[in-house]
């Protein structure tokens, strides 16, 4: 089904709009030494960006998971909250904070939205590991850097390479972040695509620069999936004990970086809060300066949720099935495991008109349905469910799996009674994941959207694009609205989270 859902609603859509520039001059485009020169800064600064994003997100991986503080779930949130915010809000706060832009300003930007994927994605197999093996290292003699490097992190080893591979092609798509902080001087491949597709109208090219793009991807897939695939620990999940105490000795000085990161992630929010007025939460209940909004900014919030609610349902079912599917697979997981990561890595704006161009032809005409936006979300989302839930089914004792066979359970039960519980936390997590990503999902919708049925990050694009003060208080009230929707959801999510392991 996951894949059914691949071909149909992402391959087809791509393989269409580079069909109809692909054979023009293609050729022209990759001997050209511009292109090339696109190639190099798009992976250079997406590689420093998942640097820059993993050694940020570790000390938050290791607060989550492991030390039992007051005020936990108002962390997850505001770990959350800098991944939701549309990229062309927050490259304009860095552009504030960095009026003079350039390379350092986009990775910082590039990082702040995905510090998040690796403080949740780590922690989510990091809280699930036993203490005792690293306990009985101290009681060895190890020191408590010792401990973590020979036991604790060659057991994250999979949840971190699945955390990068996820942040790099982030990273290497990033849109809005470059587009306002770049400017004429810094372009990626994302960029010109889109300069190439709505500005020159040059489908062609765009259309070679897509099969680069594409191809750039899926190199970076199979290199990060043999890695994993070496490297992976040969971690067993034997319960669902908590292993969150309160830190100790030189945990502090852990505690103290997560802290000093959260501060660091709260500087930008903090900036556009700052924005914000109490005129431009009045005027979210009109249509904006000279009706530049077809609905209310109200009326956009709760477009969002629903379109958000919708994505997230038809991922975790694609994302449970797949990676259900794929702790059973032999030889050809790899490839599969690739095939659904592949959506992250290619352009926004291929997918957003391949759809425009195929999906009338299927029963109903898709393109006008209210579907659309939530499919496309959908495929977003879907393989950041999949990268938060493999490592730890494949990390749970498959002898588990072999005794509740041998007393009687069918594969169903077996599934319930012993993946479901010890995976509960990644789902959770997974879910809340998905939600507020499609949330705050800007590149495909901003093609997909109708403008009577705005999403909220829409909106705001389009406040900002237009002229007047009022427009422009409007959209830093409505991003200020999605900062507080999104900590609201993250907060609940918490609760429902510790209720599940409770339980």
């Amino acid at each position: 089904m996951p894949l059914a859902f691949l071909t149909l609603f992402f391959a087809w859509p791509v393989v269409a709009i580079i069909g109809l520039g692909v054979r023009v001059q293609l050729f022209d485009t990759l001997t050209s030494a511009d292109t090339w020169s696109l190639v190099g800064f798009t992976l250079g600064q997406a590689a420093a960006s998942t640097v820059v994003a993993i050694v940020a997100g570790m000390p938050l991986a290791f607060l989550l998971a492991r030390c039992r503080l007051p005020g936990r779930g108002l962390i997850q949130a505001i770990v959350l909250v800098p991944f939701v915010l549309p990229t062309v809000v927050v490259g304009l706060a860095f552009r504030g904070l960095m009026p003079g832009g350039g390379v350092w300003s986009i990775v910082l930007a590039n990082a702040f939205f995905n510090v998040a994927v690796v403080a949740r994605t780590v922690s989510g197999l990091w809280a699930s590991i036993d203490r005792r093996a690293e306990d009985a290292a101290r009681a060895l003699g190890a020191t408590r850097l010792r401990a973590f490097t020979s036991v604790t992190l060659p057991a994250l080893t999979p949840a971190i390479g699945s955390a990068a591979a996820v942040v790099f092609l982030f990273c290497s798509t990033s849109f809005g972040v470059v587009l306002i902080l770049g400017g004429a001087e810094y372009r990626t491949l994302e960029t010109e695509i889109y300069l190439r597709t709505v500005q020159l109208f040059d489908l062609p090219g765009a259309a070679a620069l897509s099969i680069l793009q594409l191809a750039a991807v899926v190199t970076a897939l199979v290199i990060g999936a043999v890695a994993r695939k070496r490297r992976q620990a040969a971690l067993k999940l034997s319960g669902s004990k908590e292993t969150a105490r309160r830190p100790v000795g030189g945990e502090w000085v852990v505690v103290g970086v997560a802290y000093g990161v959260i501060a660091l992630l709260l500087t930008p929010i903090v900036h556009l809060i700052s924005q914000s007025s109490l005129a431009g939460f009045r005027a979210l209940s009109s249509t904006g300066h000279d009706n530049s909004l077809e609905v209310t900014g109200f009326r956009a919030a709760l477009n969002s949720m629903g379109t958000a609610t919708d994505a997230t349902v038809i991922a975790l079912i694609l994302g449970v099935l797949s990676s259900v599917a794929l702790t059973r697979l032999g030889k050809t997981a790899e490839f599969v495991d690739v095939a659904m990561m592949l959506p992250l890595g290619v352009s926004a704006v291929t997918v957003g008109f391949g759809y425009l161009i195929t999906l009338d032809a299927l029963p109903g005409d898709l393109r006008t349905s209210p579907l659309l936006v939530p499919l496309a979300q959908a495929i977003v989302v879907t393989p950041l469910i999949i990268r938060i839930l493999l490592p730890v089914l494949r990390s749970i004792d498959e002898r588990l799996r072999q005794a509740a066979g041998t007393l009687g359970a069918s594969p169903w039960r077996v599934w319930l009674e012993v993946d479901v519980p010890l995976a509960a936390r990644s789902l959770v997590t997974a879910a809340a994941f998905g939600y507020v990503v499609a949330l705050g999902e800007f590149g495909a919708t901003s093609f997909l959207a109708r403008p009577d049925a705005p999403t909220l990050p829409i909106a705001i694009g389009r406040l900002i694009s237009r002229p007047g003060e009022l427009n422009n208080q409007m959209a830093y009230a409505a991003c200020t609205l999605l900062v507080v929707v999104t900590v609201a959801v993250a907060v609940l999510i918490e609760r429902f989270r510790t209720t599940v392991e409770e339980f």
